[in-house]
């Protein structure tokens, strides 16, 4: 296909977890979009929506592919030492194909000193959509609450410098659903940034037991040292952005940067903020109980 989709509205990252959930509630709510993915033959096949190939760095096929867009939602790349570089990219793209509004998934606490690495970057990011001159919203994520379980071991310890600093985890289902709500009506939602939690902060002992609960097996959390940390995951031959980066989300949780719940999601969505135990019952298909 060569001719471009009448819509207005395209959409990123399709085929991952979060730029999926998104795709659906907008097909779900009778919007016209287009999908900019790497391969499109792994878009999902939605209702008034066409798939287009493009990755981030590929300056021609955003441009082609975002022309005639007025809203776009940009998820982030996938991590990666020249992640910041391919943000930049695609936002330098979609500014020059005119693109008026960019919806962008950001992190929470996003500051070009914070002590999660990857959320500089997500700052950086930010300022870069600042310049550009387009509208703008970003979606300040806190850490996903599904990924918890994952955090544990085979041993079912959950290992890392968090210390007892809180977090409050947010679910993939409930940005989905603030995004849809802003891509809806994006010109109310210019210039605005959303923090966007889980109902409660807590501690990894507190989501420990948690998960302990709902899953039916112990599962429990060690505090590392930072020294601990790095050493514990030297073994996986990471690069030390990497390295860095997953220890510093537990340091980031230790400095109280993760803490605090917002009100942004009933705000945006109309329903409650999903809690920890219903994200990771509905992932396990209520697995324990």
């Amino acid at each position: 296909m060569t001719d471009l989709p009448e819509s207005t509205l395209a959409v990123t990252g399709a085929t991952g977890r979060l730029g999926g959930r998104v795709a659906r509630r907008l097909a779900e709510r009778g919007m016209a979009q287009r999908l900019l993915v790497r391969n499109p033959e792994r878009a999902p096949e939605l209702p008034g929506a066409t798939a287009i190939g493009g990755s981030y760095h590929d300056h021609d096929a955003v441009v082609r592919g975002l022309s005639g867009a007025k809203t776009v939602f940009m998820v982030s790349a996938s991590e990666s030492a020249d992640r910041l570089d391919q943000h930049r990219a695609f936002v330098d793209a979609a500014a020059e194909a005119g693109v008026g509004h960019l919806v962008y998934v950001s992190f929470f606490g996003a500051a070009p000193d914070a002590v999660f690495t990857l959320a500089r970057d997500h700052f950086h990011t930010e300022e870069h959509i600042r310049a550009s001159g387009m509208a703008y919203t970003f979606l300040r994520d806190n850490l996903y609450a599904g990924f918890i379980p994952d955090l544990a071991g085979e041993d079912g310890v959950i290992r890392g410098p968090a210390g007892q600093g809180r977090a409050a985890f947010v679910s993939h289902d409930d940005i989905a659903d603030a995004a849809a709500a802003v891509l809806a009506r994006p010109a109310g939602h210019a210039g605005a940034i959303y923090d966007l939690t889980g109902p409660e902060s807590l501690t990894l002992d507190e989501a420990a037991e948690i998960v302990s609960e709902v899953l039916g097996r112990t599962v429990t959390y060690h505090p590392e040292t930072v020294e601990e940390a790095y050493a514990s995951r030297a073994s996986y031959g990471a690069p030390q952005w990497q390295l860095d980066a997953w220890v510093s989300t537990y340091t980031a949780i230790a400095a109280g940067r993760l803490d605090g719940v917002s009100d942004a999601v009933p705000r945006l969505t109309g329903h409650p903020a999903t809690p920890l135990a219903d994200v990771i019952r509905a992932a396990r298909g209520g697995a324990g109980r």
